[in-house]
């Protein structure tokens, strides 16, 4: 059976990133099928390679990867629910194959999606696990009350979970490689999935589920070493939180030594306050970037928002990484539940004694289905529980507006070259791209306040 795997996103800011789901897919589905990948990334927003990669290889079934359905900012929102309904009436227009959804993306509005797009099926759940579906296609049967099968007019079926996640092949059906690895040589790894973290806004939970999967370390820098012989010359860890387990993360670092990783790596973190020599054991194998998913520096908002951690922990983390060579990033979010004007103001003050740190900073909280937060804004009025979330919908904190934070902070960041309000993306692609362009490799945040 011929099955094309598509894969729609395009946005490329701060930089393009390689869709790691489809080798865990293409993985799964080779060698039982013949599997093509299409990636739209490099085409940008413009262009007819969808259409024309469909009419040369005819499949016999197009599984379609979402990836995102928004971009959370606040700032400046942008959907792409219609890029989705676009793929979809596309590959209706080339072949009469069977469309199924799957992805991220898809697992936050899967039967909303399903229904506005017309597509066949979906998929809940780990690539890993979606062999079932495509047997039942090659062999004219209805996959429907399979596992993590989802149709349009059924109910939700719980995801399916690889029984033994052990991460993708080495990349080589993507033909896009050589075009990611071209802009700053970055591919991307999991050590683990699943979160056991209680964030209100997070879909991590729903994605991957909530509890720490956690693969061999052996195997991870088996996978790393294989990125790295493919020509990456950064990894990314795309881990929920890279140190959800502190030893498991040691484990992983010792591995890649052992298995004779070269290139740097990073990955994003929480910032908890570590164990002795946490951070030096993990840069001597490798680490020079840790993006910290900080979100507030006011205590009284941290336990709102169901973080564990509290500002002191912060700065624990923050020195830590900083004292063994290692770049720090923080990713900051304002306008959850409790959030005033002062505990912003608070927040802001802090965060200037992140020194040396670029900061993210992001005004809003996008309300998801199945989350606390979602929950919270129906307790509050805010919601109805059957409204649609598929067009981005923010929390409203009763003691400040949004519209007053979104000014407080841009100006607090105007005069501040390393903080970036929303997706900066007009200012950090170019400015990557230029650094991309010279040779250099990796994230390049740190050049933030330098380029």
């Amino acid at each position: 059976m011929r099955v094309l795997l598509v894969s729609i996103n395009r946005v490329r800011h701060p930089y393009p990133v390689y869709p790691l789901g489809l080798d865990h897919v293409a993985a799964a589905l080779t060698p039982a099928h013949d599997v093509r990948i299409a990636d739209l990334c490099p085409g940008g927003a413009e262009g007819g390679e969808l259409e024309g990669a469909v009419r040369e290889f005819a499949p016999d079934a197009v599984g379609i990867s979402v990836r995102n359905v928004d971009s959370t900012d606040f700032t400046a929102p942008r959907g792409f629910a219609g890029a989705v309904r676009e793929a979809v009436a596309v590959v209706r227009g080339a072949t009469s194959a069977p469309v199924v959804l799957g992805g991220a993306g898809f697992a936050l509005f899967p039967l909303e999606l399903l229904r506005a797009t017309g597509a066949d099926w979906g998929f809940l759940g780990e690539g890993e696990a979606c062999a079932p579906l495509f047997e039942a296609l090659e062999g004219g049967r209805s996959p429907a009350g399979l596992p993590g099968v989802v149709t349009p007019g059924g109910g939700l079926p719980e995801p399916a979970r690889a029984i033994d996640p052990r991460g993708p092949a080495a990349p080589g059906l993507n033909p896009a490689l050589g075009w990611y690895l071209a802009r700053g040589g970055i591919l991307n790894l999991q050590t683990q999935r699943g979160c056991p973290f209680r964030c209100i806004y997070c879909t991590y939970p729903a994605i991957e589920g909530n509890r720490s999967r956690l693969f061999e370390a052996e195997a991870a820098a088996a996978r790393a070493l294989q990125l790295q012989d493919a020509g990456a010359r950064h990894l990314v860890l795309t881990d929920s939180a890279f140190n959800v387990r502190p030893g498991h993360c040691l484990e992983v670092a010792e591995a890649f030594l052992a298995a004779g990783i070269a290139i740097p790596w990073s990955g994003f973190l929480a910032p908890m306050a570590p164990p002795p020599g946490f951070y030096e054991r993990l840069a001597a194998a490798g680490l020079t970037h840790v993006e910290f998913g900080t979100e507030s520096l006011s205590d009284p908002m941290l336990p709102r928002i169901g973080k564990s951690f509290r500002r002191a922990d912060v700065f624990a983390a923050h020195r830590a990484a900083r004292d063994a060579g290692i770049h720090v990033a923080h990713f900051l979010l304002f306008g959850g539940p409790g959030e005033t004007a002062e505990t912003v103001e608070e927040t802001l003050a802090a965060a200037e004694e992140l020194d040396g740190a670029p900061l993210f900073v992001f005004c809003g909280m996008r309300v998801y289905p199945g989350t606390s937060l979602f929950r919270r804004a129906v307790e509050d009025g805010q919601l109805d529980p059957a409204e649609s979330l598929l067009e981005p919908i923010y929390y409203r904190p009763a003691g400040i507006e949004l519209d007053a934070i979104v000014d407080r902070v841009t100006r607090h960041a105007r005069t501040r070259p390393a903080w970036v309000v929303g997706d900066g993306a007009d200012r950090i692609q170019d400015q990557v791209a230029r650094l991309h362009e010279r040779g250099h490799t990796g994230p390049l945040w740190e050049w933030l306040s330098v380029a």
